[in-house]
């Protein structure tokens, strides 16, 4: 065989199998899920408008369950029913495990050391195992009770004050800085937010910014030859933001290296000491990046989720108008709730999953991607490397699923043994499968804790005297679904709640705010003058702010009350060390013991100057 003869059956067998690939692939395309037509480069796009999880919802009607589009360069699959999300993200879990990055992930390499971007390898087993083991396992949520139970101490305090000054409390902020610091006294044993306005709110900007900049839709996500330029700043200022949280933790880990080193021990006090004695199995970098995770997508999802229940109340008066009996009834009224109260609460259960049925707080899940060559779905083939995204919001409005989908109506579930852990697909806000939100245990105990606490503590009314039915439930997307108006609502009506009272008055000795503290011990023995918890916290305020002529004074009270009532109360004996040792700066166990108390409500010791008493 010649040169020439060797080029042209070289040739030939080049062009058919182009041929045949082509056929191949023609085929290939063929059985795509069905979906609007493209328009040449932008593809889809325009069909997402500012609300994505509402237009694709609508497309659904017209394509069906499973329905293919064009966004700019990326194939994506839409499904929006419960059956095909059980297959999605059970029958073929695996298939769809990956996770679709955003550019905006790449910032710090955030995508290469997060639990929740990282693909299904023995680095997110082993990061999974240790979130798991270490800080949502039912033993070490069990634990960490009292501490859940400080914050929304904290909460119904900074409210009551709201209530005392006749001003509205803003809910998503007051719940996200509640949420940022359970999670930074859990994890660093300090509070990194503030619920006060003026202070403290750094921290929780960086947490808010984050989240904005990953909710904007980014053209290099569509585009990707366009991630170099970053035509709209958004990896850029991520970059930043991911920057100073990053200094943030890595100071704190490092105070507490130098902390362990200096005292030779590694006691495990909270999680970033169990993490740092696990440095065989979580590096430096990953513990950094976890804690990146936790506070971004902790903190939101169950912040927004509380805010949307309270939204919902307060626009549907009989149903807060049935919580509040409920609660009223189970626990008494103006008591906050504890977990072990949550099993005999129903209704507020119900309430929360009615929430999260109409308000997911992720709406599209985390996007996904297939990574194989051909995955089969309901007869349609998804791609490889097309972008999977599974909408929740939909899949809970499906009237094939839920009668009256857009009617809040938590009395559906009260009767129904559908729930939130990913075995139900009409109902997924924390999706399922092997890559299940691994917070779902904690979230579960705190927003009905933190919500039923709001409701039995107070009334509320919307501020600017708007009608229930007037309220904007518009929603605003982005990496959660929040808002679009920002609920602030009056507390008001405290009634008897002596309970409340008594919180009020806690906060009070650690901010030494005298005025508002003897208010709050004025309405607590209004209730009950002979209450000696109420004696002893208005004496430790008068201690605090230096009033040693009032301590004189209620300490001569309390002896009265000795008299004639059971001179065995821890309080008194709290007391008679305060007397004991009223000259001399000496120290006393009972004394110790009170300080210990505040030191855990405010984060540092408190010292009195017992020789001024």
């Amino acid at each position: 065989m010649d040169l020439l003869s060797l080029i042209l059956y070289l040739f030939l067998t080049i062009t058919l199998l182009q041929v045949f690939h082509s056929l191949r692939q023609s085929k290939r395309r063929s059985k795509l899920p069905p979906g609007p037509g493209p328009l040449p480069v932008v593809g889809n796009l325009l069909k997402l408008g500012n609300k994505p999880h509402k237009s694709l919802a609508e497309l659904a009607k017209t394509h069906g369950p499973i329905m293919s589009l064009k966004l700019g360069q990326i194939t994506t699959v839409v499904i929006s029913s419960s059956p095909l999300a059980k297959e999605v993200l059970q029958k073929q879990d695996l298939a769809f495990s990956t996770r679709f990055i955003p550019n905006a992930i790449h910032a710090h390499d955030h995508y290469k050391n997060s639990v929740a971007f990282l693909p299904v390898s023995d680095r997110w087993r082993s990061l999974r195992k240790i979130l798991n083991s270490n800080m949502f396992s039912g033993s070490r949520l069990d634990g960490n009770q009292n501490l859940r139970r400080q914050k929304v101490e904290e909460l119904i305090a900074y409210a009551g004050k709201c209530c005392q000054d006749g001003v509205a409390v803003d809910i998503g902020s007051a719940a996200l800085a509640t949420s940022l610091n359970l999670l930074s006294n859990t994890m660093f044993s300090v509070d990194l937010a503030n619920l006060s306005k003026d202070s403290g709110r750094e921290f929780r900007d960086l947490i808010w910014n984050v989240m904005v900049e990953a909710g904007k839709p980014n053209l290099v996500d569509y585009f990707p030859f366009l991630a170099k330029i970053d035509p709209q700043g958004i990896r850029c200022r991520m970059t930043v933001y991911f920057e100073k949280i990053l200094e943030l933790f890595a100071g704190l880990i490092d105070e507490r290296l130098k902390s362990r080193e200096l005292q030779m021990t590694n006691i495990e006090s909270d999680v970033i000491d169990t993490l740092l004695n696990l440095s065989q199995e979580i590096d430096r970098t990953h513990i950094e990046h976890l804690c990146v995770d936790l506070f971004v997508a902790g903190a939101d999802t169950t912040s927004s989720t509380i805010e949307w229940a309270m939204a919902e109340l307060l626009r549907n008066p009989e149903n807060l108008k049935k919580a509040k009996a409920e609660l009223e009834q189970t626990i008494g009224k103006g008591k906050l709730i504890e977990e072990s109260d949550i099993s005999q609460l129903p209704y507020l259960q119900a309430i929360v999953k009615e929430t999260m049925r109409i308000h997911p707080s992720v709406p599209f899940l985390l996007p996904r991607k297939v990574e194989t060559d051909v995955v089969e779905v309901h007869g349609y083939t998804v791609p490889k490397g097309a972008q999977v995204l599974v909408n929740a919001w939909a899949i809970g409005k499906d009237p094939s699923m839920w009668k009256n989908p857009t009617t809040f109506m938590p009395e559906r579930f009260l009767e129904s043994k559908v729930d939130v852990r990913g075995q139900d697909f009409e109902l997924i806000p924390f999706g399922a499968g092997r890559r299940i939100c691994p917070g779902l245990p904690l979230a579960i105990r705190m927003i009905p804790v933190v919500l039923g606490s709001l409701l039995n503590s107070f009334d509320w009314k919307i501020e600017g005297g708007i009608e229930p039915e007037e309220l904007d439930m518009e929603d605003k997307f982005g990496l959660t679904l929040q808002k679009a108006q920002p609920l602030r609502a009056i507390p008001f009506h405290i009634g008897n709640y002596l309970d409340l009272w008594r919180t009020l008055l806690n906060s009070c000795i650690i901010t030494k705010n005298l005025g508002l503290g003897v208010r709050a011990a004025e309405r607590a023995l209004s209730i009950d003058a002979d209450d000696g918890a109420t004696h002893i916290l208005l004496t430790n305020l008068y201690a605090a702010a230096g009033k040693w002529d009032e301590v004189t004074r209620m300490r001569r009270k309390i002896r009265e009350l000795v008299l004639d009532k059971d001179p065995g109360l821890s309080w008194v004996e709290v007391m008679d060390a305060i007397h004991a040792f009223s000259s001399g700066d000496q120290s006393h166990p009972e004394i110790d013991e009170l300080q210990g108390e505040l030191n855990r409500l405010k984060g540092n010791m408190m010292r009195f100057e017992i020789d001024e008493i």
